[in-house]
């Protein structure tokens, strides 16, 4: 069983981001079109027909041994080998991009310990759930920075509170400088898989994601068809938005079969997440995107005890589609497994996730979503050399 990451190899990552993350803030506008004139720039020549397969995606970074969308979890991702690294972005007041996985901020810095800050909690309703926090939409990129990243489930992973407080909330443009300066000392690109979070809603506060996002990646030279970055949102219209604004490639998130994107519930749109998985449905995602990110149980269902059943067609419809298919998210501890791949009483022991790995990739998936990249890395070694 692979054991949790420890001893200089993390020392040095941890090091690594610390100064990555401090260098990011001090780059004048000089400085960052001198970085991206250098080799490296812009991350093109990323096309997803050279992505290997299976695909290890670096969840949230390495978000299994680090704070999630932190620097360092960014960094230790790609030290671990992760094939691509995830950011999910939401916005600030001042309409800044920021990697958090929601714009709720209260379980992942250390917010309510700021008594300043103690009169911006609020109630929101966000895609028709209500949420009692505090809000990345109601705090200036300025005011963010002063805040400090913590672990999010430190019930199920303490170790990783070992690293509270010690990273910002990073800008996106931030990742992408990060990112520039990782491929020019790797000599290739750093791929990045971002995703929109809550686009419409966002939208609705006058702090629409798409088109900052794309007057970014056009600044940083991530625009293009064969760029190494891949574009995401479980709200199609983003995609599709997006899709208008820049060639990068783009994928579309899937959630469980009876639930509907939030803009369709928006404009009135009758189709479910199990609309979209039928073959009429993945036509019409292939005419604007160029895979999906289904969540793993449409590719393999559980029964009512938690036990995977009998894989789906997803795979196969998907592919005569011409659709790319990342499933999203195998983590190590016995509590997000599947039942039969979980060992010990311990839910936060690691259970035979290789076993799962092995499972998921017999279905023909192209990659998968990881919170322990060097475990799914591992894994898709194993799957290669049977």
């Amino acid at each position: 069983m692979t054991e949790r990451v420890t001893g200089s190899p993390g020392r040095r990552t941890l090091l690594g981001a610390a100064v990555l993350s401090t260098a990011a803030l001090g780059l004048t506008g000089a400085a960052q079109a001198a970085e991206r004139g250098r080799d490296g720039h812009g991350g093109s020549h990323g096309s997803l027909r050279d992505l290997p397969v299976p695909t290890v995606i670096g969840h949230r970074g390495a978000s299994g041994y680090r704070p999630e969308h932190t620097l360092g979890s960014y960094q230790l991702a790609l030290d671990l080998g992760a094939h691509i690294v995830e950011q999910d972005l939401v916005p600030t007041k001042d309409g800044h991009l920021v990697c958090r996985h929601e714009s709720d901020i209260t379980a992942t810095t250390d917010v309510a310990d700021h008594p300043e800050f103690a009169g911006r909690k609020a109630t929101k309703r966000i895609d028709g759930v209500s949420y009692t926090g505090w809000f990345t939409e109601d705090f200036t990129l300025a005011e963010l920075k002063t805040l400090r990243a913590k672990e999010r489930i430190p019930g199920n992973r303490p170790d990783n509170t070992l690293y509270d407080g010690r990273w910002t909330i990073p800008t996106f443009e931030e990742v992408l400088r990060w990112a520039d300066r990782e491929g020019r000392k790797r000599g290739k690109p750093v791929r990045l898989y971002v995703e929109t979070k809550h686009p419409t809603y966002f939208r609705s506060l006058g702090l629409g994601l798409e088109e900052p996002l794309a007057r970014l990646l056009r600044r940083y030279g991530r625009d293009r068809k064969d760029s190494a970055l891949i574009l995401q949102s479980f709200e199609p219209s983003s995609v599709q938005r997006l899709a208008r604004l820049v060639a990068t490639p783009r994928i579309v998130l899937l959630s469980g079969p009876t639930t509907r994107p939030w803009d369709f519930v928006e404009s009135g749109d009758p189709r479910t997440v199990a609309d979209l998985v039928k073959p009429a449905g993945l036509k019409w995602i292939a005419s604007f995107a160029q895979g999906i990110g289904p969540t793993l149980d449409l590719v393999i269902p559980k029964d009512t005890a938690g036990r995977l059943t009998a894989p789906t067609t997803l795979v196969k419809d998907a592919h005569a589609r011409g659709l790319l298919l990342h499933p999203y998210t195998l983590r190590n501890e016995n509590s997000f497994l599947p039942a039969d791949f979980r060992r010990g009483t311990d839910p936060n022991a690691y259970g035979d996730v290789f076993g799962a790995y092995a499972a998921y990739f017999a279905t023909g998936i192209d990659g998968i979503f990881a919170d322990h990249p060097d475990t799914a890395l591992l894994a898709a070694a194993d799957f290669k050399g049977r």
